[in-house]
């Protein structure tokens, strides 16, 4: 296996699903990381010479992948929780926060459903 930012990227693989391992790099970015570094995306990654995989890993560099990534994403959610936005409240208690309703689905984001009691009537 070749090992690009950290990340064991599968030899058996076209190099185009290969890079997708790697968080942070789509379809499209790998794509545009193989023509730069003039390699053919049917190629295998086993197939790579070492001067191939040392030109993809310059050029990957260049971008914010990764743990670096990761990281910036949950200071930017940090940021909305901090200065109590729609959007942060929403990350707070666990909710959707891009307007979906919550009556009947979101189990996703919401969890296991938490079966409430009825109160019981008091009879005279």
């Amino acid at each position: 296996m070749a090992r690009i930012a950290g990340v064991d990227i599968p030899n058996h693989k076209r190099g185009v699903i290969s890079l997708t391992y790697i968080y942070g790099i789509g379809k499209s970015r790998a794509q545009e990381i193989l023509e730069k570094a003039k390699i053919d995306e049917d190629k295998k990654v086993g197939e790579w010479t070492d001067e191939e995989s040392g030109r993809v890993r310059q050029i990957i560099s260049d971008y914010t992948i990764e743990g670096q990534l990761r990281s910036e994403t949950q200071m930017n959610i940090k940021r909305l929780m901090d200065i109590g936005c729609y959007r942060g409240i929403r990350h707070r208690s666990g909710l959707p926060l891009r307007g979906q309703r919550t009556k009947n689905n979101s189990r996703t984001r919401k969890g296991r459903r938490k079966t409430v009691a009825n109160k019981k009537k008091v009879t005279k």
